[in-house]
């Protein structure tokens, strides 16, 4: 649905989610043959209807290093390693 051209550390007025959803992650090529990675979410398990993607987001190498950059930043270096 949107491909992300920047990162940055935001300041909103926000709250945990209190449901959890499903998240399929998949490589892709763009039109010039720059690698993205499409990232879609499904709706949770109460959803009336049945799973479909209900958002979707892509990135390029710019935008996942500062993804990266930020998740580094609240869990630390170790977040690279964990499973």
């Amino acid at each position: 649905m949107a491909r992300i051209v920047s990162v940055r550390a935001g300041h909103q007025d926000v709250r945990p989610h209190h449901s959890d959803v499903d998240c399929f992650v998949q490589e892709l090529r763009g039109e010039n043959g720059e690698k993205l990675v499409h990232i879609s979410t499904f709706g949770s398990a109460q959803r009336q209807s049945a799973p479909k993607s209900s958002q979707s987001m892509q990135f390029d190498l710019a935008a996942a290093s500062a993804l990266v950059e930020q998740f580094v930043a609240v869990f630390g270096p170790d977040v690279v390693r964990h499973r």
